[in-house]
């Protein structure tokens, strides 16, 4: 998949016949419980294509780059035990936080983007932070 202009993907984001752009996207996953940041991320390039939250202790840019790698070595992992499968999403646990990362599909049902956020772990609840991901990626139509 070709690397997605931030104008494309405005564009391209739509909920129920409106257009939303990735801002009201990103505000809503802010809105789950125990949210620090969020962003809309290219994982062919690392970049990162809008952002919400974050702050002196989370560059989403620095972290949009280095979860584009993590995507990466579990692609080719994946590849290497040819698992005939796709990813939903990955998980990653720190001590204080969550870090959440939910790939997304296109409507040639390829993957291209995730969405990343990250959670205070003791005001978040994991189970309903994944499925408000998933809705929201069910809004979005790329």
């Amino acid at each position: 998949m070709p690397s997605l202009t931030w104008q494309h993907i405005q564009a391209s984001v739509s909920r129920r016949g409106k257009y939303v752009n990735v801002e009201a996207a990103l505000k809503e996953a802010m809105n789950i419980d125990g949210a620090v940041g969020a962003c809309l991320v290219d994982w062919e390039s690392g970049m990162s294509l809008g952002a919400a939250g974050g702050g002196k202790y989370l560059d989403l840019d620095v972290a949009a780059a280095g979860n584009t790698e993590v995507i990466r070595a579990k692609m080719r992992t994946m590849e290497s035990l040819r698992l005939d499968d796709t990813i939903e999403d990955i998980l990653i646990t720190l001590t204080k936080q969550y870090h959440l990362i939910r790939l997304l599909k296109n409507s040639r049902n390829e993957q291209g983007l995730f969405l990343y956020l990250v959670l205070d772990r003791a005001r978040a609840n994991l189970a309903l932070a994944r499925h408000s991901l998933k809705r929201i990626e069910a809004d979005i139509t790329i």
